[in-house]
């Protein structure tokens, strides 16, 4: 075979020569974990054949591009046996998603349960048949009479110019470079049995899906995320490398639903959303009530000590406040809308004075910010920390209010730091540790940062200010060690920011604690402060959330938890069961030293026998239950009983007090 056949290419960091026209099919053929290849920085399907001198990287079926490349193909296998049982079905959109996939189509009649189940078995008879991926390069005209009978593809051949911008899951489609149809194709004949517009890449073959996947939810879903479009019916799926894969995955699916904090909130009296109030909008129920109390209580005592003084604003403003700072401009839609009031009218009911439009407040920064402007400021007062536990309220469209983490009204422990310009990097360094510190002390200890940056479209100030911050918060971010993702395009207008992603008890990542550089709305508001030499100077004002939100932080902990909140936040911290009614005394006596003591403790003297007192103490999720009987009150003692069922008996009644106290007090479980 001669040099001139003989190509080069680096293949996963190594020089390898093989022969021109190579596939990546054959270049890993050994290695049936590669789905897909990554040629160039490009994910590739593994029959195309590879360029000279490219840098070729295997991509793993478990890896996150080769479980992306997974679920997309099951999608297309879901699609196809859609459109088998239901032959008049129009095709939407079908992305992969995280742990999964979805595709929409346009039906007559909603899909039902009985549906999934028939179409996951007609699922395996296609991935039975192994039918191979094949792409297809096409010219708009070839794709608009494949998808003739596809009104909806059709539509999205218009929008390959702009495909990343249209809505979620059009760039699979359709977008930059070729036009692409990958067809389904019987391996016996050949011939495509089925096809569908899309970018890819895709599996060699259906086989490799194998029978680790399962479709799990059908749901409504407007046409590219519109309300005004059609309104189509969507199937979620999820498909994983193997079978014990999936288990695993619908094992830890069904740990969440059993740890919904809208589910425990009911069963633990927490708190409800009474329709009466309307959506969005929670109470808080006495032992809710205890848990938020105790939340914010903590983080205040934590606060002075970290310097932050206190201030308190109202829930309504004038709008002009939000002109000043910018919220009219680029948040309107995420605010309820104007109340208009203040107008005078003169007799004939003509109007004298015109009325004024007040809104409920989105944001407490620009209240913050007249707080520091109502007089002259030093640079001796600097850094000013202002802190306030502030209602605010955001008109959330219906369709994305969920529980807790996602409310209309809520209460963010909102700080707002000024400080000039040299004291900033310090300040950020102080505060990002003052965030992961105190989330630590509610438990949670798994994080990495996600850095936002500048949305082209959305932004006020100029480059250099936007610049300056960003590479300030990046920075600072770095010197934190934690892993640091990018954000592109997510900061708010007036800055960029960094966040908190924590991981709770199921591997599930939360955006926690926010924290924003702004040059811009010191510059709005006018804020000055005068610098050492006399001069008059601009602040630089960081924005800082930590829980977020009390409710989204409470309705985190809570799955966090599974409700089993650490002894220092349950609502009630020890039960008391007296073994008879005879000694009911000595309990309440016992119960009394921990009352004392600061514990909220209580007896349990209900007409239930002994065995249900002990379920129900479990159900109820207490952290200690204390247990006596003839032989604990002769030796002034009780039996701990814990929540994991294992029992320490014969304990001196000021031990177990001691004990309990200390628990608490240093935050145990």
């Amino acid at each position: 075979m001669s040099d001139a056949q003989q190509i080069t290419l680096i293949v996963d960091g190594e020089e390898t020569k093989v022969t021109e026209g190579t596939t990546g099919a054959e270049l890993f053929f050994e290695r049936r974990d590669v789905v897909v290849a990554r040629v160039n920085g490009v994910l590739k399907d593994l029959d195309q054949v590879l360029p000279a001198d490219a840098e070729i990287e295997g991509v793993t079926i478990e890896s996150p591009d080769g479980l992306n490349v997974l679920r997309h193909s099951t999608a297309h296998v879901m699609a196809q046996a859609v459109q088998q049982l239901r032959p008049d079905a129009k095709l939407g959109i079908g992305p992969y998603i995280t742990d999964g996939f979805y595709f929409d189509f346009d039906v007559a009649e909603p899909f039902t349960p009985e549906d999934l189940r028939q179409l996951e078995k007609m699922m395996q008879k296609i991935i039975n048949q192994n039918q191979k991926f094949v792409r297809r390069v096409v010219t708009e005209e070839e794709a608009r009479e494949a998808m003739a009978n596809e009104p909806y593809k059709l539509e999205l051949l218009g929008k390959k110019n702009d495909a990343t911008d249209a809505a979620e899951g059009v760039n699979v489609e359709v977008g930059a470079g070729d036009i692409t149809i990958y067809d389904n194709v019987d391996r016996k004949s050949g011939e495509s049995v089925w096809c569908d517009l899309c970018r890819g890449p895709h599996l060699p073959n259906t086989k490799i899906i194998s029978n680790a996947f399962a479709l799990t939810r059908s749901s409504a879903a407007y046409w590219l995320g519109n309300q005004n479009n059609q309104q189509l019916q969507r199937i979620y799926g999820t498909a994983w490398p193997t079978k014990e894969a999936l288990k695993a995955y619908q094992e830890r699916i069904a740990e969440a639903e059993r740890r919904d904090h809208r589910k425990l909130g009911v069963e633990l009296d927490l708190f409800s959303f009474p329709d009466e109030l309307g959506s969005g909008l929670p109470v808080f129920h006495p032992k809710g009530g205890i848990i938020r109390k105790e939340m914010e209580d903590y983080s205040r005592k934590r606060h002075v000590d970290a310097g932050y003084e206190f201030v308190y604003t109202p829930h309504i403003t004038k709008g002009h406040l939000y002109e000043v700072s910018g919220h009219l401009d680029w948040y309107k839609d995420g605010m309820f809308p104007a109340m208009q009031v203040d107008a005078e009218f003169n007799e004939d009911g003509t109007v004298r004075k015109p009325a004024q439009d007040y809104y409920l407040k989105p944001m407490n920064c620009p209240m913050h910010n007249l707080i520091y402007r109502s007089r002259g400021r030093s640079y001796r007062e600097l850094p000013l920390r202002l802190f306030e536990f502030g209602s605010v309220y955001r008109y959330e469209k219906s369709g994305v209010v969920h529980g807790l983490t996602r409310v209309r009204g809520m209460t963010q422990d909102d700080a707002h730091i000024y400080c000039t310009r040299e004291q900033m990097k310090d300040e950020l360094t102080t505060t990002l540790n003052f965030v992961l510190g105190l989330l630590k002390d509610y438990g949670l200890d798994d994080f990495y940062l996600e850095l936002s940056t500048k949305n082209e479209e959305k932004f006020v100030g100029d480059d250099a200010a936007w610049e300056e911050a960003t590479r300030t918060l990046s920075e600072v971010a770095a010197a934190s060690g934690l892993e640091l993702v990018p954000d592109p395009g997510g900061a708010a207008f007036y800055g960029p920011k960094i966040s908190v992603q924590a991981k709770d008890a199921l591997g599930r990542t939360w955006q926690m604690s926010t924290i924003q550089l702004d040059f811009n709305l010191p510059e709005r508001f006018e804020l000055e402060y005068q610098a050492a030499d006399g001069t008059r100077q601009r602040p630089v004002m960081i924005h800082r959330a930590l829980f977020g939100s009390v409710e989204r932080f409470m309705g985190v902990l809570t799955e966090h938890y599974a409700g089993a909140f650490p002894a220092w936040l349950a609502p009630v911290q020890v039960v008391g069961i007296p073994v008879a009614e005879t000694f009911n005394d000595y309990v309440f006596d016992v119960v009394d030293q921990l009352k004392a003591a600061g514990i909220r403790a209580e007896v349990d003297i209900s007409s239930d026998r002994f065995p249900k007192k002990i379920r129900t103490a479990s159900k109820d999720k207490i952290p200690f239950v204390l247990i006596a009987g003839g032989e604990d009150a002769e030796a002034g003692a009780v039996s701990f009983r814990f929540r994991d069922g294992s029992q320490d008996n014969g304990v001196p009644v000021a031990e177990a007090v001691r004990r309990i106290v200390d628990a608490v007090k240093n935050r145990e479980s």
